[in-house]
């Protein structure tokens, strides 16, 4: 039996994989959302920072003794899943990036992001700020939708942001997959694109915004299925 871990991007937690999930399981897979530490209903001192938030992901399959492992990666949360996937080993069996941010080897999150409204909001605060329901416009949302993010999301520890991914290997050597939502531009870019480079990468798009969990959970669940048992 496939296990899906999956972990949402920044400002959520578990919950907001709750219809993928439902989706997943009624295909027979395992399902274990996971709110990362500072996030949701883990959220409080102490502050985390980068690593713990790899930790948080590679305790949890290692707590669960999960094995068939695909850990799945929604935005932010791409950089300390992609660090995970080269530390739980075996297990793994493949990772996904939906719309996510790619780690590089001593970058942070936030390396090459252009706003510095975000990092002096860090500076000051120590929190990367929840977006308002005006951030979610033209992402395929529904006003429902965007009020169930907007209330549901949580200040995100800054550290974990700032600081830099740690990687020893190559993530191109991974059997994985991008999901790349097009409303939230027509290409991957950057280190998702070299990325892509590697003949044990698939691309997938989806005519939809950042937040496919919420906007298009069925067609994600398939997505996600197709990846373990399409030939």
């Amino acid at each position: 039996m496939t296990n899906f871990v999956l972990v949402a991007g920044a400002w959520l937690g578990a919950w907001a994989w709750d219809e993928v999930a439902a989706e997943l399981r009624s295909a027979g897979h395992g399902v274990h959302p996971l709110s990362l530490s500072g996030l949701a209903e883990k959220r409080g001192a102490p502050t985390p920072g980068q690593q713990t938030h790899v930790q948080d992901i590679v305790g949890e399959v290692e707590r669960l003794d999960l094995r068939d492992v695909v850990l799945v990666g929604h935005s932010y949360s791409g950089v300390p899943v992609g660090q995970a996937a080269e530390r739980i080993g075996d297990r793994l069996t493949r990772v996904v990036f939906v719309d996510a941010m790619v780690p590089v080897d001593g970058e942070s999150s936030l390396s090459g992001w252009p706003s510095d409204e975000v990092r002096g909001a860090i500076a000051a605060t120590g929190f990367w700020p929840p977006q308002t329901a005006e951030d979610y416009a033209g992402q395929g949302l529904t006003d429902e939708q965007i009020a169930r993010i907007v209330n549901g999301s949580t200040p995100h520890p800054g550290a974990t942001a700032t600081e830099p991914a740690v990687l020893t290997g190559d993530l191109g050597k991974l059997p994985g997959t991008y999901i790349k939502c097009l409303l939230d531009g027509d290409e991957p870019w950057g280190a998702a694109a070299e990325l892509l480079k590697s003949d044990r990468w698939d691309l997938v798009n989806m005519n939809t915004g950042h937040w496919p969990m919420f906007s298009q959970p069925r067609e994600l669940a398939q997505i996600l299925h197709e990846s373990v048992t399409a030939p």
